[in-house]
């Protein structure tokens, strides 16, 4: 996979991108199902709209900046408000969100730097591509915004075979080591990753997080043991595994035989 795809804001995200780089994001939904991430590839399954996705893009354009949340709000107006100009209860929660983050210093200034900046590098034999929130080079640092129910929630993981919350629930831990890496390549410099956190709760609560360095080890073996049968997937050199429970297995499931009641709660 030679890197002669040339990266813009305004191809990051389109197919052909997506087919030569590996991203975090690719690569947490090949892990959920191959089979489901290859099709996606080549335009033969459309994931359902996500509103929460739209509420987690509108907060990150208002913190980017007033012309990114004004050509955001633009863009998805009909998304955003209804035909009474009234806005939908999700992004009025948002708006809340939004000025939690504004009204504290320390969160404002963790989000001080570069916006939405883009890399590429190589992990493991496949090149990559990130989108970083907020970057900046005289600290040495960068910054991702996340939202999330509750600070304190706990969720099952059976990746850490325990209750963890929700940065590695969702696996920003993974997502700020292949960021920390890729930054690495660029700059020669390993920088510090923090989170900004919003809840969703009304009035919301925030917090600005860091990570402890041991843990990246943990999550530099996963994503190296997991990403040869991902790659070989994509390359065509294998069938993509298909998990049978996510919409495009539901849609595409072909029975070809019977299952005792046991496996129902597999």
């Amino acid at each position: 996979m030679q890197q002669t795809f040339q990266l813009t804001s305004e191809n990051y995200h389109s197919k052909e991108a997506n087919q030569h780089y590996m991203s975090v994001s690719q690569f947490k939904s090949a892990v959920q199902c191959e089979a489901a991430m290859i099709a996606e590839l080549k335009g033969e399954f459309t994931r359902p709209p996500s509103q929460a996705l739209m509420v987690g893009s509108y907060l990150h354009a208002a913190l980017e900046s007033e012309q990114a949340f004004a050509d955001f709000f633009e863009k998805e107006r009909d998304s955003i408000v209804n035909t009474r100009g009234n806005m939908y209860a999700p992004f009025a929660q948002a708006d809340e969100m939004i000025e939690t983050v504004k009204n504290d210093p320390f969160c404002m200034f963790a989000l001080e730097g570069d916006k939405e900046i883009i890399m590429t590098g190589e992990l493991f034999g496949a090149p990559w591509k990130i989108k970083i929130d907020s970057i900046n080079h005289q600290r040495g640092t960068f910054t991702d915004l996340k939202s999330t129910q509750e600070l304190g929630k706990r969720y099952w993981s059976e990746k850490y075979n325990g209750w963890v919350s929700f940065v590695q629930a969702y696996d920003y831990v993974l997502q700020m080591y292949v960021y920390r890496e890729i930054i690495y390549q660029n700059t020669g410099r390993y920088y510090d990753p923090y989170i900004v956190a919003v809840t969703k709760e009304s009035p919301p609560d925030k917090a600005v997080l860091h990570i402890d360095t041991a843990r990246y080890s943990f999550e530099e073996d996963y994503v190296q043991t997991l990403l040869p049968s991902i790659i070989q997937a994509k390359q065509g050199e294998k069938k993509p595994h298909r998990c049978d429970k996510c919409a495009y297995c539901r849609g595409t499931k072909k029975l070809s035989g019977t299952f005792e009641i046991e496996y129902l709660l597999d």
